[in-house]
């Protein structure tokens, strides 16, 4: 608890110090300026990294982003294809990559290649309430998929083990000038393709207190039992999260969620409560009009094994990391990053260069990223 307690007063001193931005942590943002008629843009982002485990099968442990080692590879390359007019709005977003390949293996068919796909209608004349249906960008924690937006190239443990995208509807009500609300009815935790008969809700609540900060707090309930977890029940999940002033000189992020999964014991009526938490906490420091340093600390915690079985024979996963990178931006649509990341597991969870088991993990990466 010691370290909860620790990360919990890192969060709110974030807070606290920095007292209209766009929530990056999602790209289902829908901010189209030209009305009626159909707009595409591209994105590719391409990366090279070196796990100094050097893992026999090619790809890193614990991750599905930027997740292949010692090669050349597009983690996300996508079209986005978008339509907006006074009352209806649709967006389609065909996705492929290693991230693709890694996050969406349980989806069959061409589903697989949904980053998202939507179709939504505004239900007020007056006001901004929207309904969305289909394929929706998540609203869980302070980062996505899309490496650009975000002050370090390569995604934290936070989003890696919750929602990155979800299927089924969203309402979008304006609460007051500075609060937006968000209501999912879902399939279920990052599934396309229903795997029970039970549905989920999600909300998510959106507060900017000035143009540079926001803070975001989003909760999760649904059954997750499934023929991979037959003996899963209802889970439980909230986040809170804060991102300061993303473009500009100094911009900050951080992020705290806990989740709670009840497990049905075998052949009786009762149940075990299983949690899993995260902090992170994410800075960058612009040094000059096209270059900035940015670094990000994060401690994940899982004992009960709910998101993460250990690749070595060690019963429970937690970890801390830490993280260091370079930003280049030498034209307006192309970033160069470089990143360097170590693992600091409480047990031997990782793999050193000889295959021994080890509670320590070394990643070095370099990206190269272009959008238009």
């Amino acid at each position: 608890m010691s370290r909860l307690f620790i990360c919990i007063v890192l969060i709110i001193n974030t807070l606290s110090a920095y007292a209209q931005v766009t929530n990056t942590a999602t790209l289902d943002t829908t901010d189209l300026a030209i009305k009626g008629k159909v707009t595409i843009s591209g994105y590719i982002d391409a990366y090279y990294g070196y796990d100094f485990s050097n893992p026999i099968s090619g790809n890193r442990p614990y991750s599905v982003s930027m997740n292949r080692h010692n090669e050349f590879t597009i983690n996300l390359a996508f079209a986005d294809i978008k339509y907006s007019s006074e009352r209806f709005r649709a967006r389609f977003v065909p996705a492929f990559g290693t991230y693709m390949n890694a996050n969406y293996t349980n989806e069959p068919g061409t589903l697989k290649n949904i980053l998202e796909g939507y179709i939504g209608i505004k239900l007020a004349k007056n006001r901004e309430i929207w309904l969305d249906a289909g394929v929706l960008g998540s609203p869980y924690t302070n980062e996505s998929a899309i490496s650009k937006d975000h002050l370090v190239y390569t995604r934290s443990f936070a989003p890696e083990y919750v929602p990155y995208y979800l299927s089924g509807l969203k309402l979008t009500i304006p609460l007051s000038a500075k609060v937006n609300g968000y209501f999912y009815l879902l399939n279920g935790w990052q599934v396309i393709q229903d795997n029970n008969r039970g549905k989920s809700l999600g909300t998510q609540i959106e507060w900017r207190p000035t143009d540079k900060l926001l803070i975001n707090w989003n909760t999760y309930i649904g059954d997750e039992r499934s023929e991979l977890n037959p003996l899963f029940r209802t889970r439980f999940f909230t986040d809170i999260y804060t991102i300061y002033n993303p473009n500009g000189k100094f911009s900050g992020t951080a992020c705290f969620y806990v989740g709670w999964q009840e497990k049905a014991l075998a052949n009786t009526e009762s149940r075990l409560t299983h949690r899993w938490w995260q902090a992170n906490i994410i800075g960058r420091y612009r040094f000059a009009p096209k270059a900035s340093i940015s670094g990000r600390l994060e401690y994940f915690s899982d004992p009960e094994q709910v998101q993460i079985v250990p690749i070595t024979q060690e019963r429970g996963f937690s970890t801390y990391s830490a993280s260091l990178g370079i930003n280049i931006q030498p034209i307006e649509n192309v970033m160069i990053r470089f990143e360097s990341r170590t693992f600091f597991a409480d047990k031997r969870v990782y793999f050193d260069n000889l295959e021994r088991p080890s509670s320590r993990g070394y990643l070095a990466i370099a990206n190269l990223t272009a959008f238009f």
